[in-house]
């Protein structure tokens, strides 16, 4: 859970600049929807849930008949010899008796024919076939799942960091006002020699370092923003960006959340689902070697006709003879294939490969379910102590406003330094930049939770206004 939070961190190093920006506004949820619509890694996933799915329509169409067809016109010369040669690829076949004499003359031969074949029997090797294709289809379907999930986990937590970081702006920001106005009423009373003049100088010290502060807050909120179009997927040509993004963070802000996300079994997390589904192709894989070294019987029937220009008295006919077919013939019957006899070693080693697959896929869902748990325990303790933290802010909150007006009042009055007045302001700043961050924290523990829990659903359900 960790590390999908943190690639968010590692990918705001790498956000590009660009020249011309287009705003964007979304809400968290019509981000993540945006993402789920929009990012290559999701429309890739899609298309393999296609792609596998195209391969069980292969694996059914197995059950289909064949029926192939040729046709062939040749001109060549009719040297007959008796003796055989052995199966190659090389040297075309021949037939017809052996001419009293060699000749090198041509004449012309065609043939043309239809084999129909089809398997009613195969012991079930399709049927492992198929399985075998709709098992790979489930798991191409959690890894849409878990892809997706990856996407939107990583969309969130980024959209978190721009809220994140729009409201340190703005506590920035507030903080360089108030010093701002202290530093007037400084100069104020150092040029009436009320004060003296080290406290012109403090003031305007603060009032720089405040400065730097809004300046190092707008740097980390526009890196978020571009950060946060690019795990969106938001498109751009070349010399635009969609930079700045902005979040639309009104309802998150007004209050934590007291509900929680609802908690779901590991198994159907779709990172458990996807090693589930690798175990199950594992297995489809076992079934199809163990049923390859069975036979397979074939219905067959075949018609065909040939021609030639050469006569069994040896005359060869001239011109275009042989082009038309001479001969018609048919045959039907049935055709048992037996397995390599000799492939029973190689047979046993590639079983023995898928086993090993099977069992190593097993383990890995194991790890997977281990992997989930933690994270699942550790997201609750995120969410405890983000709640925990956010009921005690606005009491440091209010503290801090009384103690630094307190400190303003008492400065004005002549009755401190404004060492003292500073370190009030500075306490309230950091008040302040607590008081937002910690209910956007609430945020990003609830996300992580649900990311544990492998369904946003119930995440956005709190999301909606």
């Amino acid at each position: 859970m960790r590390r999908t939070l943190g690639l968010v961190g590692f990918l705001i190093a790498f956000a590009a600049p660009a020249s011309a920006q287009i705003p964007q506004t979304f809400t968290l949820e019509q981000a993540l929807q945006y993402a789920a619509d929009h990012y290559p890694a999701i429309r890739a996933a899609l298309e393999e849930v296609n792609a596998t799915s195209a391969d069980v329509r292969v694996a059914r169409s197995a059950y289909l008949p064949r029926l192939d067809a040729v046709w062939q016109s040749n001109l060549a010369t009719a040297n007959n010899i008796f003796g055989q040669v052995l199966p190659q690829s090389v040297i075309p076949a021949m037939s017809g008796p052996v001419l009293p004499s060699a000749s090198a003359g041509s004449v012309w031969g065609s043939a043309t024919g239809a084999l129909f074949s089809w398997e009613p029997i195969d012991l079930g090797l399709r049927d492992a076939a198929i399985a075998g294709a709709e098992a790979a289809v489930t798991r191409a379907r959690a890894g849409e799942a878990f892809t997706r999930l990856g996407v939107q986990a990583a969309v969130g937590a980024a959209c978190l960091i721009v809220v994140a970081a729009q409201r340190a702006t703005i506590a920035a920001q507030a903080d360089f006002d108030r010093r701002d106005v202290l530093a007037r009423i400084v100069h104020t009373l150092v040029d009436n020699q009320l004060r003296p003049g080290a406290d012109a100088s403090r003031a305007d010290a603060e009032r720089a370092a405040a400065r730097i502060r809004v300046i190092r807050a707008q740097e980390t909120l526009s890196l978020a923003q571009a950060t946060a179009a690019r795990v969106m997927g938001l498109a751009t040509s070349p010399g635009t960006t969609v930079a700045p993004v902005t979040i639309d963070a009104a309802n998150l802000l007004a209050e934590a959340p007291v509900s929680d996300v609802g908690a779901d079994a590991a198994s159907v997390h779709p990172l458990a689902q996807l090693h589930q589904a690798s175990v199950d192709v594992a297995r489809a894989q076992e079934a199809v070697l163990a049923r390859t070294d069975r036979p397979r019987v074939y219905l067959q029937s075949s018609v065909f006709a040939r021609g030639s220009g050469a006569n069994p008295n040896g005359q060869l006919d001239g011109g275009f003879g042989g082009l038309g077919l001479d001969r018609t013939n048919w045959a039907a019957g049935v055709q048992i294939q037996f397995p390599n006899l000799f492939d029973f070693s190689s047979l046993h080693a590639r079983q023995a490969a898928a086993a090993a697959s099977e069992r190593a896929e097993t383990a890995r869902y194991d790890e997977a379910i281990l992997t989930i748990g933690s994270q699942q325990q550790m997201a609750q303790t995120m969410v405890q102590a983000a709640r925990a933290v956010a009921a005690n802010t606005p009491i440091q909150l209010a503290a801090a406003q009384q103690s630094e007006a307190q400190a303003r009042a008492r400065y004005q009055a002549g009755l401190t330094n404004i060492v003292d007045v500073a370190d009030a302001q500075g306490l309230l700043a950091q008040s302040e930049v607590q008081d937002q961050l910690a209910r956007v924290d609430v945020w990003r523990a609830l996300l992580a939770e649900a990311v544990a829990r492998g369904n946003l659903a119930p995440f956005l359900n709190l999301v909606r206004p």
